[in-house]
Formats: structure tokens, C-alpha cells, sequence
């Protein structure tokens, strides 16, 4: 009997796979646009719905800081003192930057009792804002250009309000008709009305009016009184202070425009009167010339022939 042979066959070996759990793949930042964008959109319509409801100032405004976010624009803008809060002051608006300046001296103890002497008009050049001089108190030293205490509060508080606004200022100095000194020293009301104006323009430098706001500093002497009736007066005895308007019409432009117009009324009325002409040439040729005379009738003639029996 044969051996039986016992064949050991090799078991397949037993791979163990092991799958390590854990976040899927990087899914990208798509969503994160899409939001962004959504965020941005809806600020933006809520801005637009707050703009419409705003009145014209606060839209003037804006506007203008993002046309000149520093402010050193000429049409919107704040000067030295930041605040940002104030307009530029038109035509429309001089009536109440003199209520606000009234107010503002109103308010100021030590000015009470010279807030008459401060004249406020609006006029064609701005508003104009003069410091008159009274028997009761003055903003000069008598006969000399520096200003007393009071005047210098005033100024002061003047360029305080001044300075928030971009507009131009102009700043005169007038004396009254009686001669200064004996005019042997070469100094005469002349000079005292313009080194007022100019004390006065750096004072108001000096509390927060920019250097290129002043346009003109000017002095008068006594060559345009306040009362030309009372040429010694002291309310004659004045520094003012001009708001000019932001845009002034150039009358240069204006006289062309004017110009222009009555150019083309002239090529008008010509070219009527052109065609009337014409139009009478017409009808002179249509219609018959009645002055003219008609031909003569020639006297009848009979034709020689027989002569005729009697």
C-alpha cells in the first residue's frame, strides 16, 4: 500500500485593509464670494435709501467729500478747524450765516454790550460785517491800528465761525473825514484805514483763518462814509469784513452773452427785413406799373380808293 503523502498547501495570505476616517477634500472658497458680494449689494441699497431720504445739504455733502475728501475744495469743505459740519454759503444761504453770527455774539458775555455796534447786511458782493465805532466803546485803539480787547474778542470770535467755511473774505478799513495828526509825518487816514484792515486780517489768521481765504485787504480812508451827511460821525470809523458769495457771475461773460443776444437780434431783424424786401420785389413784378400810360390811340386812316359820289 502506498504511503499516503500529505500535501501541505500554503493558505492565501489575509490583507487587512484599513481606511483612516477623516474631513473630506479642501470644497474652495466660492461661497464665501457670493456672500461678500450679497453683503456689499445690500449696503449699498440701504445707502441709497438713506441718500433719498436726505435733504439736499446732507446729499451736497457727501458729494462733496468724495469729490475732495480733504476739504480744500472750492465748492464743499471745511478750513483749520475740521469740523466738517458747515457748507458752502451761496446767495441763498447768507441770511442765515448772519442769524448764526448774531447768535454767536449773542451769546458771548463780553460782547453784549457792543452788539450794536456790529452791522450786518447781505449785499451784491456777500455779506458784509461791520465793526462801528461809537461814543461808547470802539474795536481800535483811538488813532492807532491795534484793537482793543474788545475788538479782539470780536475778530477773534468772527474768524472762529469765518473759518468753517470755504468761502472768500474781503476786508476794508474806513476812517472818517477828520485829518489825521497835522500830516507832517507822512502818515494820514490812508494808512491808519488799511493798517487796521490788515491787523485785523492777521488777527483772524491767527484764530483759524486760512492765509489764502483773504482775498483783498483795501483801506479807504474816508473816501466812502457811512453817513456822507456826518463825514466826522464815528460809526464812519469802521473795519469790514465781506462773505463772498461762492460763485459770482462773470460779467465779462455776461456782457458776451448780452452781446451774442443782440447780434443775433440784429442778423434776425436783418433777415426779415431782407425778405420783406424781397417780397416786395415780387409783388412789384406780379402787379401791373398802373402810373404807367397806356399807348395812344392812333387816328383811324382810309384806305385810298374811289372818291366817293355825291
Amino acid at each position: 500500500m502506498a504511503d499516503n503523502k500529505v500535501v501541505d498547501i500554503a493558505a492565501p495570505p489575509i490583507i487587512i485593509i484599513k481606511k483612516k476616517k477623516g474631513h473630506g477634500g479642501h470644497h474652495g472658497g466660492a461661497w464665501k464670494v457670493a456672500y461678500a458680494d450679497f453683503v456689499t449689494a445690500m449696503m449699498a441699497l440701504f445707502i441709497v435709501l438713506w441718500l433719498l431720504n436726505s435733504n439736499a445739504d446732507v446729499r451736497k455733502a457727501i458729494g462733496g467729500y468724495f469729490i475732495d475728501p480733504k476739504g480744500v475744495g472750492k465748492a464743499i469743505g471745511s478750513g483749520m478747524a475740521g469740523s466738517g459740519e458747515s457748507l458752502s454759503v451761496g446767495m441763498a444761504d447768507m441770511a442765515k450765516l448772519k442769524e448764526k453770527l448774531t447768535q454767536a455774539i449773542k451769546q458771548a458775555p463780553e460782547l453784549r454790550k457792543l452788539q450794536d455796534q456790529v452791522d450786518m447786511v447781505v449785499t451784491g458782493d456777500g455779506l458784509r460785517i461791520e465793526l462801528l465805532e461809537s461814543a461808547k466803546g470802539s474795536f481800535f485803539e483811538s488813532g492807532r491800528p491795534h484793537p482793543t480787547d474788545a475788538g479782539q474778542e470780536m475778530i477773534g470770535l468772527l474768524a472762529t465761525e469765518l473759518a468753517k467755511l470755504p468761502n472768500k473774505l474781503m476786508i476794508e478799513g474806513h476812517t472818517d473825514a477828520k485829518p489825521y495828526g497835522n500830516g507832517d509825518s507822512g502818515y494820514s487816514n490812508w494808512e491808519l484805514s488799511a493798517d487796521r484792515a490788515n491787523a485785523a486780517r492777521q488777527l483772524m489768521v491767527s484764530k483759524g483763518i486760512r492765509a489764502d481765504q483773504v482775498s483783498q485787504v483795501r483801506g479807504f480812508a474816508d473816501q466812502n462814509l457811512r453817513k456822507p451827511k456826518e463825514p466826522e460821525d464815528p460809526s464812519n470809523r469802521r473795519v469790514s469784513v465781506i462773505v463772498q458769495y461762492m460763485s459770482v457771475p462773470d460779467r465779462a461773460e455776461s456782457e458776451a452773452k448780452g452781446e451774442g443776444k443782440e447780434g443775433k437780434g440784429e442778423a434776425k431783424e436783418g433777415a426779415k427785413k431782407e425778405e420783406a424786401k424781397d417780397s416786395g420785389k415780387k409783388e412789384e413784378k406780379k402787379e401791373p406799373n398802373k402810373e404807367e400810360k397806356k399807348p395812344e390811340a392812333k387816328p383811324e386812316t382810309k384806305p385810298a380808293g374811289k372818291p366817293e359820289k355825291k
